[in-house]
């Protein structure tokens, strides 16, 4: 299942973003709800947030390193916690989701832009999505203390 999972989240985040390369780059932003939430196509060449602009081989390093850790902790630790294991599958996809951009693109496409009168938080993707999600879950396993 653990596969299966990931794949789908993955491809959801691909697709997504051939979408985003296909349409908003070429035709332009879409607003979605005036004020609040626009479809904005922009080209990330940093972590989150912006930060470590153009440094890609260092993040496609740190992230494969990652990606390869989690990746062997799910399938030969295999743990026993759904919480962890739905938190690991969806880092996991979102990870492997950004560093396909990179790796591929030299930049992540992100296209996701919420903001409120003069505050725009940062444009973002469906894979970080699953990163900051999968941590939340991975966070509350860890307080629960299982």
């Amino acid at each position: 299942m653990a596969i299966l999972v990931i794949v789908f989240l993955l491809l959801l985040d691909i697709i997504s973003k051939q979408w985003a390369l296909r349409y908003l780059a070429v035709e332009g932003d879409i607003t979605v709800i005036k004020g609040f939430f626009n479809l904005a196509y922009l080209e990330n060449r940093g972590a989150a947030f912006g930060i470590l602009q153009n440094k890609q081989i260092f993040l496609i390093i740190i992230t494969s390193i990652i990606i390869l850790g989690m990746l062997y902790y799910v399938f030969i630790l295999k743990p026993k916690s759904k919480l962890l294991n739905w938190s690991l599958y969806l880092i996991i996809a979102g990870a492997v989701g950004n560093l396909i951009d990179r790796s591929f693109l030299g930049f992540v496409v992100d296209f996701l832009e919420f903001h409120y009168k003069s505050y725009y938080f940062p444009t973002f993707n469906l894979a970080d999505t699953f990163v900051v999600i999968g941590t939340g879950l991975l966070i509350i396993y860890v307080l629960k203390g299982e």
